[in-house]
């Protein structure tokens, strides 16, 4: 394998990771009966709509079907990827959830 090979490599397994991170907060998202879209939006008001969770979302189940994923689990894999405004926002949802 040359280097460049090697590099693509290492770049589609980094855009794997982000579709499964994107697919972990849409499904946590829907778990917890909150708008991806949203969220997101709050947490990136300037930017444009984001086609890579749009197609996350073509991949979420409903609640019932889905495994119940951890408030921790969502937001540290949203600061590995330096989703770090996200990571504040799903924060501030789980705090209110909690308050209730």
């Amino acid at each position: 394998m040359n280097r460049k090979q090697k590099d693509e490599q290492i770049i589609q397994a980094y855009q794997d990771d982000e579709r499964m991170m994107i697919l972990i907060y849409a499904q946590w998202c829907i778990n917890n009966d909150l708008d991806p879209v949203a969220l997101y939006n709050q947490a990136y008001p300037n930017q444009l709509r984001n086609d890579a969770l749009i197609d996350a979302l073509e991949l979420t189940v409903s609640k019932q079907e889905s495994e119940q994923i951890e408030n921790q689990t969502v937001l540290n894999i949203l600061q590995i990827f330096g989703n770090d405004n996200l990571a504040f926002i799903v924060q501030n949802e789980i705090e209110k959830r909690e308050r209730k």
